[in-house]
C-alpha cells in the first residue's frame, strides 16, 4: 500500500511556521508523503492562526476551500484549539503544540488497519 498523501497548509505567525516544520518532519518520519494540492491528498492539514481578525478570515477561507475540494480536513494551530472548543465540523481538530495527537489522528484516518501503519523510526 502506498504511503498516504497529506496536503499541508501553514498560515499565520512565525510560531505557526515553526510548528508546521516540526509537523512536516514528523510526517516524513512516520512514513507519510505530502501533496502540493488538496485534490492529490488523502487528507489535508491546515495549520491556522487565530489571533487577528484577518488571520482568522484567511484560516476559515482556507479550511472552507480544503473541505470543498477534498472533504477530509484536520485543523491544527491556534484556530484548531478554538474549533475544538466550538465543536465545529471537519475531520478533526487539534490544538497547537499537539503534534503527537495530530499524528495519532492521522494514523486512525489514513491507515486501514494497525498492521499497515508505518513503524516509528
Amino acid at each position: 500500500m502506498p504511503a498516504p498523501r497529506i496536503g499541508f497548509v501553514s498560515l499565520g505567525c512565525p510560531k505557526a511556521l515553526t510548528d508546521s516544520e516540526l509537523i512536516l518532519t514528523q510526517l516524513s518520519a512516520e512514513g507519510y508523503a505530502t501533496s502540493k494540492t488538496f485534490e492529490g491528498a488523502d487528507l489535508v492539514i491546515v495549520n491556522t492562526c487565530g489571533f487577528i481578525d484577518e488571520a482568522v478570515k484567511e484560516s476559515l477561507d482556507t479550511i472552507g476551500e480544503a473541505l470543498s475540494v477534498n472533504g477530509k480536513v484536520i485543523v491544527t494551530g491556534c484556530l484548531g484549539a478554538k474549533t475544538i472548543a466550538a465543536g465545529a465540523g471537519g475531520t478533526g481538530a487539534e490544538g497547537q503544540n499537539d503534534s503527537e495527537n495530530l499524528i495519532k489522528h492521522l494514523h486512525r484516518r489514513c491507515w486501514p488497519s494497525p498492521a499497515r501503519m508505518p513503524r516509528r523510526r
